[in-house]
């Protein structure tokens, strides 16, 4: 990557990221919108698209500019942003669109690179090669093996310039990702996926989900992803879900000049409306008689403006959704809109699309989370905590009592019914059949067991999804539906003479398991426990274990906070590198007085670590340097040469 270019993530949910991308001419913040710039014909002309819309990054096309004499003398003696007259940082395209569109055009790979070097270009493309739907794959490998074999060339020649290098591969999956890995190896910058155009205008949203996905699994983590030509806001939150953090829009322009509207649920003719739909300052000045009737001229810019708006409305959309973590609520709402984008969510609930995806999702939200639909139910957040239930969670006892869906928090719902129960037969495990699935009495406080919020009547496929949970996790035990005094003698032919553990240290024991893993509470408990619990909320505040402080239990989501001295007790167990971030000599003694760690110093990392969940510091020989909070994962921490990894909480060398 190059030295001119910094990326940063500040903010994620999904695969999705809030990203500070800094160029020679300026910082953009991503997601985000490059409309696209014609130099021959500029409607709105960008400085004033940076002031209407807060444009921070806009696209033209090298080609274009190359082949006319006037265009390409001024660019090449005054620069580009000069000739749009722009001083945000300006991405060019190579020509390889015009190239699909309209036949082989008379352009040499490496010129084209390097006269977008010469023209101060921020952000060049290379020439790569168009991969159409119809293709054979034989036709897409080839077409595959020359765009890399041109990437090869040209990021040898970008100079001062980044380059972006696409992802092709037409519809061919393992192609997408070989052609990615491929390029991902090279010294690039920025990728766009290409050759999707086509596929978006036919509204096969499945088969774009697919590249998406293909090429996200190919490309390092730290380089910025560009969705060449998705410019209708209605696939900006998928593909942001996703992983992508750029798109270009010429649709605005291309929608006016037919008289069409972008709405953030589609598109209509100014004909066929009644009335405008929308409060932008276009519709909010105008009527729809006062539209129709305008200067086409003037109607077509006005409509340019109000398509932006839209399109810009929609990223910032998206972004509060990132910082408020209901990103995944926003992408199922909209594929609502349209038939198409359900087809794409339905690829999300393949187990190995939902592997993938479970790897960038935090452990927790800050926001509850909403059911929308039978989507829900196979989000990543919800099935990491369910293979946790059925493969990390051991239950008390083979004797599962079972507590309908309630008011949560399910324990003190359920807090006379649950005393009963302990009183006649206290190793019986206490389940709650919750609309999402079972969820253990002991661990209700967690996240998303508390934080979610689901409907009385659910979807089929919910309903299936949650008895075949219910099932996987009671098979082979004994099941009993709670029936109040019934149940509570039928109970009795299970006592037996174990000893009683309270239901606190039932509960630390299982959120520490949910959290850390089976084998992490039999560590981080080896002795005399003591609980301290709020007593305003009755809450399990901290717990202690032989005096020592171990970990503190978050309120909001029901999960630890590691302190030092239980950071201690996993790293003298458990070998290099669970739970472990391991940083280089040189960043080791300022972590150790409590400094955060940035990327640049990490040199691996557990690859079970998620955003935001608990981890240990330690330096290259495995010495102790702190206990923190993730903010990525292992792929992003060993792969961004900047930005903050991991928050550190109480240090080795912390003052007594």
């Amino acid at each position: 990557m190059s030295e001119f270019m910094q990326f940063e993530i500040k903010k994620r949910d999904a695969a999705g990221r809030i990203g500070r991308l800094k160029t020679r001419h300026g910082t953009v913040t991503t997601p985000t919108l490059l409309p696209v710039i014609n130099p021959n014909k500029l409607i709105i002309p960008p400085k004033e698209m940076k002031r209407l819309f807060g444009t921070e990054m806009v696209i033209t096309n090298s080609y274009i500019i190359k082949k006319h004499d006037d265009l390409r003398s001024r660019a090449l003696s005054e620069g580009v942003h000069k000739l749009i007259d722009f001083d945000g940082p300006i991405m060019t395209d190579s020509g390889t669109f015009q190239s699909y569109k309209y036949g082989d055009i008379d352009v040499d790979p490496l010129e084209i690179v390097t006269f977008q070097r010469d023209i101060d270009v921020d952000i060049g493309t290379i020439l790569d090669v168009f991969g159409t739907p119809d293709q054979t794959e034989d036709e897409a490998k080839r077409a595959v093996n020359t765009t890399v074999e041109r990437a090869k060339k040209s990021v040898l020649v970008k100079g001062h310039m980044l380059i972006a290098c696409p992802v092709q591969g037409s519809v061919y999956p393992r192609l997408r990702e070989t052609c990615a890995k491929k390029l991902g190896e090279l010294d690039a910058d920025f990728h766009p996926i290409g050759g999707v155009v086509p596929i978006m205008e036919q509204q096969r949203y499945a088969t774009l989900t697919r590249i998406i996905l293909a090429s996200k699994k190919g490309l390092p983590p730290n380089r910025p992803v560009h969705l060449f030509g998705a410019g209708h806001p209605l696939v900006f939150p998928l593909a942001v879900a996703l992983g992508c953090d750029i798109f270009d829009s010429s649709a605005y322009i291309k929608y006016a000049l037919e008289d069409r509207m972008i709405h953030p649920w589609g598109t209509s003719h100014l004909q066929d409306l009644e009335e405008l739909p929308c409060s932008c300052p276009i519709c909010s000045k105008y009527t729809i008689s006062e539209l129709k009737k305008v200067e086409k001229k003037e109607r077509i810019r006005l409509l340019s403006e109000h398509n932006l708006h839209i399109s810009f409305g929609e990223i910032r959309t998206i972004r509060n959704a990132i910082a408020q973590g209901v990103l995944w609520e926003h992408v199922e709402q909209k594929a609502s809109m349209n038939p198409a984008l359900q087809d794409a969510l339905k690829e999300l609930e393949k187990p190995s699309n939902n592997h993938w995806l479970e790897q960038f999702e935090p452990m927790v939200k800050n926001r509850a989370l909403f059911y929308t639909g039978h989507h829900t139910t196979y989000r990543p957040e919800i099935t990491r905590m369910y293979h946790r239930l059925f493969n990390w969670y051991k239950p008390s006892s083979d004797i599962i009592v079972l507590l309908p869906e309630s008011v949560k928090p399910y324990h003190l719902t359920y807090e006379t019914v649950i005393s009963d129960i302990q009183s006649v037969c206290p190793q019986a495990e206490i389940v709650v059949d919750s609309m999402m699935g079972p969820v253990p009495i002991v661990i209700d406080e967690m996240y998303p067991f508390a934080q979610s919020i689901f409907p009385q009547c659910i979807d089929k496929d919910t309903s299936h999804m949650r008895s075949k949970r219910l099932n996987r996790f009671t098979r082979g035990k004994t099941k009993l539906q709670w029936a109040g005094n019934n149940t509570l003698k039928e109970l009795e032919r299970y006592m037996n003479s174990e000893p009683v553990v309270s239901m606190d240290e039932k509960r630390v024991r299982a959120v520490a398991t949910m959290q850390f893993g089976p084998d992490a509470a039999e560590v981080l408990f080896d002795g005399p426990l003591h609980i301290v619990k709020s007593k305003n909320t009755g809450k399990i505040r901290n717990v202690y274990c032989n005096s020592d402080h171990i970990v503190s239990m978050r309120a909001g989501d029901g999960l630890f906070t590691l302190k030092k001295s239980g950071g201690k007790k996993l790293h003298k167990h458990f070998s290099s590198p669970r739970f472990r971030v391991i940083v280089s000599a040189d960043a080791a003694p300022f972590v150790e007085e409590g400094k955060s760690v940035f990327s640049k110093f990490i040199c691996d990392a557990d690859n079970d670590l998620r955003p935001l969940d608990e981890c240990i510091v330690v330096d290259e020989k495995d010495r102790f340097l702190a206990v923190g909070r993730c903010l990525l994962n292992r792929m992003e921490m060993i792969s961004f040469p900047s930005g903050q990894a991991v928050k550190i909480r109480e240090h080795e060398k912390e003052s007594k």
